[in-house]
This record gives structure tokens, sequence and C-alpha cells, in this order.
């Protein structure tokens, strides 16, 4: 199972690349494992190993299997990728760290309502219909800047940066420059982009986040 190990390394070694060869200041993106689906015997040897981020998006799933987890592992750190439903936001503050995928203001305020009853901050992503896609959730770009400011000064959420899913089978490339451009806008540092089939363009145009799922962990059943 330690091939999920090597995996990784590989991949950390690509971005790594790409980082030296657009030479810019880019900090190296964070990789999130997205583990959802898989069972925790083949999460184990990247916790083993020492890895702690970590990505899934179903509650139920990820109560199960972390729970435990992260109470012998405290240093791990747990990303809500997927959509999030105002009532399963009392179970996602006390177990998860992240939240990647914040994308209406009724979900910002029950986030809001949780965190203040035991007193827990989570960091969080503003999900960005960045392809005006009916079908996907995500704040449209022309109310992210009034979006962003209600969260922050009203709700007191903490905002650390923005995410997208770009519209599939279009080069995503114009899409990752739009969203640097937006994140200079509401002057956030972390960008929630790419994921195994393009997680490598994503690295050029400054995405800090980077969540990669199959790549690391095989196909899905």
């Amino acid at each position: 199972m330690h091939n999920v190990v090597d995996k990784l390394i590989l991949i950390e070694k690509e971005i790594k690349q790409i980082n030296l060869s657009v030479n810019t200041s880019n900090k190296i993106p964070t990789i999130i494992a997205v583990s959802k689906t898989f069972p925790i015997s083949n999460i184990l040897p990247l916790i083993n190993y020492g890895y702690c981020h970590f990505g899934e998006n179903k509650i139920q799933e990820a109560r199960e299997k972390w729970t435990d987890i992260k109470n012998s592992f405290p240093n791990i750190k747990l990303h809500m990728i997927g959509k999030l439903q105002t009532n399963k936001v009392k179970f996602v503050i006390p177990l998860f760290d992240y939240i990647h995928s914040l994308d209406n203001i009724k979900l910002a305020e029950k986030i809001s309502t949780e965190q203040d009853k035991i007193n827990r901050k989570l960091k969080i992503f503003i999900q960005i219909n960045i392809g005006n896609e009916d079908q996907k959730s995500g704040i449209n770009e022309d109310q992210l800047e009034d979006f962003y400011k209600k969260c922050t000064q009203d709700l007191n959420l903490d905002i650390i940066g923005l995410m997208c899913l770009p519209p599939k089978n279009e080069d995503t490339k114009n899409y990752f420059i739009k969203m640097l451009s937006l994140s200079k806008k509401v002057n956030v540092n972390e960008l929630s982009m790419g994921m195994s089939n393009d997680y490598l363009e994503a690295t050029k145009f400054g995405s800090t986040f980077l969540r990669i799922g199959s790549k690391i962990f095989g196909q899905r059943n």
C-alpha cells in the first residue's frame, strides 16, 4: 500500500519543478490528498508517513473515518471539499479544519453561528462559479466583493481564499488566470484550484491548494 506515498512524493517533485520553471515567487502548493470513498486502510500509509492534509466530501463518511484518527494524530488537517448543506454544518465545525465550498449567504450565516457555539474557527474558501454554469454552485464573480465583505465583516469568518471547479473538457488556463485576478481583488492569498487532471496547470497560475485524489489513491469504484 505504500505506493500511495511514492505517488505523493512524485507529485510533490513535479509541482516543485513547475514552480522553478515558471520562476515566480509562488509558494509550493499544498496537496490535499482527496481520500473520499477510500477506506482508512488505504490512507494510513500516508498518515504514517506524516502527511496531514486530507479531503472529504461526505460528512457521515468523514465522521466515521476520521474522528478517532484525528484524536490520535492531532496534526491532521481535514478539508471539506464537497457541497455543504446548512443542516450538516454543526457536524463539520468540530471535525474539519478547512471548508472549500462556501457558496451562499445562508451557509455563511450558519457557519458563523455554529463556530461561535464551540469557539472554533475554520479556514474558509469562497467557491466561485467561474464558468457561470447553471448546474454548479458558487458565487458569481460580480457578487464576490459584496459577499466577501459580508462574510468577513458582518459574520467574522476567516476567509483565506477562493475555490473553483472549471468547466469540464475545456482549457482550464483562462479560468485559473481569472481566479488569480479575483483573489487580488479581494486581497486573499490562497487559491484552491487544480485536481488530478490539471494540477500542473493550476500550479503555474498560482494555486496554493491542489485537490488530488485518483492520482494518489487510484480510480474510485
